[in-house]
């Protein structure tokens, strides 16, 4: 095992934070700005990229720089077990939905997902770049052209929003998804991004004019409740100048024409 063996525990439902415990000289690897909570005796660090990456400046340069593309800050932070007995470290999701523990060596040792889902990982876990091969991924997709990838043999957290669910692809059974509701895919699903069919369907479905199509054999997670899609919500309804954002508002507006306001 090239990975750090890492115990965690998952608590919540809705607004979850997964607790890590780790042997002395154990260090897990996270986001910056994931943490939590963590207890006396663990020593935290910044770094350049994943802190995998090949030792040098030049390795850890190009480990930075491939994180700049995922639209995912220069630095990582690392935490590490400097006390003699068992400590623990919390990190938690920026906004409502789950955590998801993935074992990488039950996995294939990789895994491809959405470039803002990484939470956090056993040190050894490297957090790279994932270039789509197919063009039409590249302009077309919700998710981009650029996904991250996971590799390695040790645990890696994942978070997604709403409620996640688990789909085992046979070989060549295909599954379309909403492009910003996948959160990730093994390596063996093959990946593409198909046009809504139908003029009527792509002007007026409400439902994008892109979808991704994903052929098994492997394993992909969706989520119910995209980030993109909470935020649209939440900006609907705010407030305007003069009035708000609410079933009434067009009613309100026709009303107010003819009453000369």
């Amino acid at each position: 095992m090239n990975n750090h063996e890492i115990d965690f525990k998952i608590y919540g439902d809705d607004m979850q934070f997964v607790e890590v415990e780790l042997d002395p000289e154990e260090t897990v690897i996270a986001e910056a700005g994931s943490l939590m909570m963590m207890e006396d005796g663990i020593k935290m660090e910044t770094i350049f990229g994943d802190g995998a990456s090949s030792s040098g400046l030049m390795g850890k340069l190009f480990s930075a720089g491939k994180r700049i593309l995922t639209g995912e800050s220069l630095f990582m932070t690392t935490f590490t077990n400097v006390d003699q007995g068992k400590r623990h470290v919390s990190f938690a999701s920026p906004y409502p939905g789950k955590i998801i523990p993935m074992d990488l060596s039950e996995l294939g040792g990789k895994i491809v997902c959405q470039k803002d889902a990484f939470l956090a990982a056993a040190k050894g876990v490297s957090v790279g770049v994932e270039f789509q091969r197919k063009i039409g991924a590249g302009f077309f997709g919700g998710e981009g052209f650029i996904m991250q990838k996971l590799e390695g043999d040790g645990m890696a957290f994942v978070h997604a929003g709403g409620t996640i669910h688990k789909k085992e692809l046979a070989p060549g059974e295909l599954l379309r998804v909403d492009t910003g509701c996948l959160v990730a895919m093994t390596k063996g699903v093959d990946y593409d991004i198909e046009f809504v069919k139908g003029i009527k369907t792509a002007l007026f479905g409400g439902e994008g004019l892109f979808f991704a199509t994903l052929r098994g054999p492997g394993t992909v997670w969706v989520q119910s409740l995209p980030f993109s899609r909470l935020a649209s919500r939440v900006f609907a309804a705010m407030p305007v100048a003069g009035g708000s954002r609410d079933e009434g508002s067009i009613v309100r507006g026709v009303f107010d024409l003819f009453n000369g306001d």
